[in-house]
């Protein structure tokens, strides 16, 4: 089970982007091979689904966008070997803009106007119009938590899962709650004693930098806090006190661009870390480039999530995403989840090809999606409505680690990098 703060995480990357401009099943392996199936019929009704994403948000044209490539490109693949039963699956995208106002527009031409299917991979920056998705019931598989929504309402099925009521309340009485597997893991497997949260004079990122000491503190470590000015940081001064407390670790809640800046000042003033840790986010590709002025720290980075690494060549679900998307110019941990969230959506339609393809029969799959993994490319994902917050949960972890020559190399089974840990609440 996975309850990290991953939402808080994701929004908070989001915002501080923006400061600077039961199943398990597994398709089988003849689904995807040429000529396993029939092209599907020139005059069959194909399956419309909607993918809602904030292209153009402030946030910058590449913030989003991963798992929409990736979902496209899966159903590319599949319309390639002839759909689901014979009849090839539309996409219908909307470019939200990154604003509530354009989200409800989205919303509003594919539930209501195009009668998609459902919805897949969203991944919004305001996702406004989560309550109208619910109320038409419209199944929302896979989507990205920067928000609260799916936490909060009934048939939006997000891509980690949830156990939270979702009654219209955000988790439970307005409170979420996560775990400190993360923190766990790199004191059990790496002895680290002493970790550095870093961040901005801003609300979202002082704020997301307190949830992150908060789990550091729980699990027992010494924190040492860094605050910089966001119009004028003084990362040198940072990375001479980083080395000077001798901090283990450093996570952070700032920008891009600032990550990079700090990384080259610690790589300047010799403050060698165990980990740089970021998140699933910034689990992409583009390291080499965004972190081309600091060699040690850019060896030192360390990304956590809760699906496989997408450099895992080595297992057939990532080479099938990788050989489908190899036409991309980078390659992210987003676009496979998002390629995951298309595969869930695929695999609730073929369960209901015997009665019909509805809104009703895809939700009622995915309200029993327990233990879903997307032929192992994400962690058993589970829904349940508990009526209390959990107080500890057993949480599995996947980390990779970068390194030059070799790219995000995985630590380890993520089935198997499992932690009971507290769950901490927090208000988003």
């Amino acid at each position: 089970m996975r309850l990290r703060f991953r939402a808080a995480e994701a929004l908070a990357a989001a915002l501080l982007l923006a400061l600077s401009a039961a199943c398990g099943s597994r398709l089988p392996e003849s689904d995807f091979e040429q000529g396993a199936r029939t092209p599907a019929p020139r005059d069959a009704a194909p399956l419309r689904v909607g993918i809602i994403t904030s292209a153009t948000s402030p946030v910058g044209g590449s913030a989003f966008t991963g798992p929409r490539d990736g979902a496209r490109a899966f159903f590319d693949r599949l319309n390639a070997r002839g759909g689901i039963d014979g009849r090839r699956v539309e996409v219908r995208g909307c470019d939200d803009g990154g604003s509530g106002v354009g989200n409800n527009e989205c919303v509003h031409r594919l539930v209501e106007e195009d009668k998609v299917v459902a919805l897949v991979a969203t991944t919004a920056l305001d996702y406004a119009g989560a309550s109208r998705v619910a109320r038409a019931r419209v199944p929302d598989i896979g989507g990205q938590p920067i928000g609260t929504a799916y936490d909060t309402y009934p048939h939006l099925y997000g891509i980690y899962g949830s156990l939270a009521p979702r009654d219209g309340t955000p988790g439970w009485d307005g409170k979420l709650y996560g775990g400190t597997e993360v923190y766990r893991y790199f004191k059990r497997e790496h002895g680290a004693r002493t970790a550095a949260v870093v961040s901005y004079n801003q609300s979202a990122s002082a704020a997301y930098a307190r949830l992150v000491e908060r789990g550091l503190r729980a699990e027992g470590y010494q924190v040492v806090t860094e605050q910089v000015d966001f119009a004028l940081p003084n990362f040198r001064a940072v990375a001479a006190d980083l080395k000077e407390q001798g901090a283990d670790l450093v996570f952070d809640a700032i920008d891009g661009h600032g990550n990079a800046r700090l990384c080259q000042a610690m790589d300047e003033a010799g403050a060698d870390v165990t980990a740089k840790v970021t998140n699933v986010q910034n689990w992409t590709s583009t390291v080499p480039d965004a972190y081309q002025d600091a060699p040690r720290c850019r060896n030192a980075l360390w990304a956590t999530g809760a699906s496989r690494n997408f450099e895992d060549t080595g297992h057939p679900a990532v080479r099938e995403f990788r050989e489908a998307t190899k036409g991309l110019k980078i390659h992210s941990q987003w676009q496979l989840e998002g390629w995951a969230a298309a595969w869930w959506f695929t695999d609730a339609a073929k369960s209901c090809t015997a009665t019909g393809i509805t809104r009703a029969c895809v939700d009622a799959y995915m309200d029993r999606s327990q233990g879903y993994t997307a032929g192992g490319l994400l962690l058993p994902v589970r829904f349940e409505r508990l009526p209390d917050p959990p107080k500890s949960s057993r949480t599995c972890l996947s980390v990779a680690r970068w390194q030059d020559g070799k790219g995000w190399v995985g630590q380890g089974d993520m089935n198997r990098t499992c932690f009971t840990v507290p769950q901490l609440a927090y208000e988003p």
